[in-house]
């Protein structure tokens, strides 16, 4: 794919690029590249969000009133791809990416002026509490219970595989307010603070021995009603406008191409890239990543226009994640017998412990860039059944786009 940029769209890449230059540290792209997950480790992302924040670029998608850049679909898609190929980390999207296109949508003003600004310092960091025990993918079979109780309510339930709630002090939950015929009525979009009595995170280990995902408990924990976002009673709504953003509403393909190059650079110093298999599999790769950008382009040019991306977003995260799988097996194909010595189990007495990140002078004699080739591959596994199975988003395809 070749996209002709305009002379304004090349000095804004030069912009950016000065900035990453300036402002990206090379021990910050150093752990950036040692990510096993979609997520970098917490204060390493808090500790970029505060330096986004002070250029006035943490929310490039938001609206220019809520703190946003107003950059056209061109200029996000450059920043996102600037980023990429510097080794920038990944924002945790709890917050500026999902909850924060929510409340903009959905938010009241008061809810809008208090937790929009705390999200954009990262004085907020959020979760997300949606799959129960036996509601993940069948969501709206959720029975966390939320009793009315005056102006509050008071919430009794368990999340699960919760994505930073270790670290962070709200989350945002879907709720049984009231038991209904029909499953997705009856349920509530409910901002809680995870500071409230009540309230228990148990860690989830990762078999790369992160500490990312968390069992949640909660046990009479009492919510004001202030903190509903939209209608009691309507938040599979809410949910579902949020699940666009979080499935299809970000820029992702920059990220995979920036993994394409490693990956070639990877088997370049290792010989392989010279066997005409691997090369044949790399080349359909960066074909189907070139396609998938160009949609991504025609999804951020209707974000920019007022439109919510739609069926798009469960293309966009159906094949996304599945590029991103077929990529790790690439780069377990161009590491070689090096991918097989990362052993998180083995390189630490005891086992693995809560965000534990082997540096490469610790049990590991490879060459660094196979040093978490194969914690990725593993971590991979869960891309296509997260924020939805895949198998989930191709039922939504097929209604949806097929009418079926």
């Amino acid at each position: 794919m070749h996209v002709a940029w305009s002379q304004e769209d090349l000095a804004f890449r030069d912009e950016v690029r000065a900035f990453l230059d300036a402002e990206l540290t090379p021990a910050m792209r150093h752990e950036t590249r040692l990510m096993t997950s979609v997520y970098a480790p917490h204060q390493l992302s808090v500790a970029w969000q505060a330096i986004l924040h002070a250029r006035g670029w943490a929310a490039p998608a938001w609206p220019v009133e809520y703190g946003g850049c107003g950059w056209s679909p061109a200029q996000r898609y450059i920043f996102a791809s600037e980023l990429a190929a510097a080794g920038a980390p990944p924002l945790s999207p709890m917050g500026i990416g999902m909850c924060g296109p929510v409340l903009i949508g959905h938010g009241s003003p008061e809810q809008k002026a208090h937790y929009l600004p705390r999200m954009l310092t990262g004085e907020h960091q959020w979760c997300q509490g949606y799959s129960e025990p036996g509601s993940g993918s069948d969501l709206a079979s959720l029975q966390m219970a939320a009793v009315d109780d005056g102006d509050h309510f008071v919430c009794t339930g368990h999340k699960l595989w919760t994505t930073h709630a270790n670290v962070a002090n709200w989350i945002f939950c879907l709720v049984r307010t009231s038991q209904e015929r029909i499953p997705q009525q009856g349920i509530t979009f409910l901002l809680i603070d995870m500071t409230t009595p009540g309230i228990e995170v148990r860690p989830i280990l990762m078999l790369s021995g992160e500490h990312i995902q968390n069992d949640v408990f909660f046990t009479d924990v009492r919510v004001p009603k202030a903190n509903v976002v939209g209608k009691v009673g309507e938040g599979w709504t809410v949910a579902k406008y949020l699940m666009e953003f979080e499935r299809g509403g970000g820029v992702s393909t920059p990220g995979l191409k920036a993994r394409l190059d490693r990956i070639r650079e990877m088997a370049a110093k290792e010989g392989v890239l010279a066997d005409p298999g691997f090369g044949s599999r790399l080349a359909q790769l960066a074909i189907e990543i070139d396609a998938l950008a160009a949609v991504e382009l025609q999804i951020l040019s209707n974000l920019s226009q007022g439109d919510a991306p739609g069926a798009k977003s469960s293309m966009m995260k159906t094949v996304g994640t599945e590029l991103s799988q077929r990529l790790t097996e690439l780069a377990l194909e161009a590491a070689g017998g090096y991918a097989a010595a990362y052993q998180p189990h083995a390189t630490r007495p005891g086992g693995p412990t809560p965000n534990y990140r082997p540096p490469s002078d610790q049990g590991y004699v490879g060459p660094d860039h196979s040093l978490t080739v194969a914690a990725k591959y593993l971590n991979d596994r869960a891309a296509s059944i997260y924020a939805g199975t895949n198998e989930i988003q191709r039922n939504i395809m097929a209604k949806a786009v097929l009418g079926l």
